[in-house]
C-alpha cells in the first residue's frame, strides 16, 4: 500500500457551516489561502444549499470567484439536489460531492426527501455530471449511527455503497456524522465493503465528538483507506444533527500520520498557525489538541 495519505480539508465548508459567527467572504478566502500555503491540495470550499437554511454558505459563488488559481488544487462544493448541481456547474468549481444519509429519518431532516428520492437525485446528478468535466463524488452520512434512529445496520450502509457504485460513483466517503463509531465498527464496515471488490476509492470522514476519530483513522489506514476529511482546528459539525460537533482536526490527524512515518505533503506547523489564527474571526477557541499542545519534538 502507498505511504501517502490524502487529507481533504473541509473547514471552509463543514467547519464554518454551523458557526454562530457569519464570516465575510474575504475571511473565508484567507482561510483557504492559508491552507493552500500549508500544502493542502484538495479542499471542500462551499456548499450549494438553501441560504435560508445555511446562511453561513450564502456566498458560495463569491467564494469560488475568489479562489486561488494554481495547478494541482482541487476545490469541492457540496450539492444536495439538482438545483444545487445547476448552481455548481455555473461556477466552474472542480468537483462536487453529493450526500445520501444512511438513516431514513435523518435523510428527511437533512434533505427533505426519503432515501429512495435522494438516490434518484444522485443518479440524475451522476448522469448529468458525466456530460461535463466536473468530478462527482458522494458521501454516505450517518454511516455508523443516527441521532434519531440509533444504531445503523452495517448491511444497510454496505447496500447503499454498492448501489452508489453501480450508479457510477468512483469515490464514496463514509461519514461518522455524529461521532459514535469505534475502531471495531470501522474495521467491520470497511472489511464488508472491501469484500465486494468494487471499483471505487473510499474516503472516510470521522468526527471526534466522543474522542474516537484519530483511532478510527488509524484503523481505516490499516484497512487500506488513504483519503480522509478533516477540518483545520477541528471546527464544525452538522447543523441538522443534535450535538454533532467534532470534525476531527487536520493537525491532529497530521501528527499521528507523521509519527507513523507516512506522507501528506502538508506542513503541520502552518496548519496549527492557521487554526490559532481562525480563533480570531470565530471569536472562540478551536477544539484541536495540537493547536494547544503543539508538535513533538518542538520545531527549531
Amino acid at each position: 500500500m502507498s505511504d501517502f495519505v490524502e487529507i481533504v480539508d473541509v473547514s471552509p465548508r463543514d467547519g464554518l457551516q454551523s458557526q454562530p459567527v457569519l464570516l465575510d467572504t474575504s475571511v473565508k478566502l484567507e482561510l483557504i489561502q492559508r491552507l493552500v500555503d500549508s500544502g493542502v491540495r484538495r479542499m471542500e470550499a462551499v456548499s450549494f444549499v438553501n441560504p435560508k437554511r445555511v446562511p453561513q454558505m450564502a456566498d458560495a459563488e463569491q467564494v469560488i470567484q475568489g479562489l486561488p488559481k494554481q495547478d494541482g488544487l482541487t476545490f469541492i462544493g457540496l450539492v444536495l439536489n439538482m438545483r444545487g448541481y445547476e448552481r455548481a456547474i455555473t461556477t466552474g468549481i472542480d468537483e462536487i460531492n453529493c450526500v445520501v444519509v444512511a438513516s431514513e429519518t435523518f435523510n428527511m431532516r437533512n434533505q427533505g426527501a426519503s432515501i429512495d428520492q435522494t438516490m434518484q437525485n444522485v443518479t440524475d446528478i451522476c448522469k448529468q455530471a458525466e456530460t461535463t468535466n466536473i468530478i462527482n463524488g458522494v458521501t454516505v452520512s450517518a454511516a455508523f449511527g443516527c441521532p434519531f434512529e440509533g444504531e445503523i445496520p452495517q448491511g444497510q450502509v454496505i447496500n447503499l455503497v454498492e448501489r452508489l457504485a453501480d450508479i457510477g460513483y468512483k469515490e464514496i466517503a463514509l461519514a461518522d456524522t455524529i461521532g459514535v463509531a469505534s475502531p471495531s465498527d470501522v474495521s467491520r464496515l470497511l472489511t464488508g465493503i472491501n469484500r465486494l471488490n468494487l471499483d471505487i476509492k473510499l474516503r472516510c470522514h470521522f468526527h471526534n465528538t466522543r474522542n474516537t476519530a484519530v483511532a478510527n483513522t488509524y484503523v481505516a489506514i490499516q484497512e487500506g483507506v488513504r483519503s480522509f476529511d478533516a477540518s483545520c482546528g477541528g471546527v464544525g459539525g452538522c447543523p441538522f444533527a443534535p450535538a454533532a460537533t467534532g470534525n476531527v482536526a487536520t493537525e491532529d490527524l497530521l501528527y499521528m500520520i507523521n509519527r507513523m512515518g507516512m506522507r501528506t505533503n502538508i506542513n503541520i506547523d502552518k496548519v496549527i498557525e492557521t487554526a490559532q489564527w481562525l480563533e480570531g474571526p470565530l471569536q472562540a477557541s478551536v477544539p484541536s489538541m495540537l493547536a494547544k499542545a503543539g508538535v513533538f519534538p518542538k520545531s527549531d
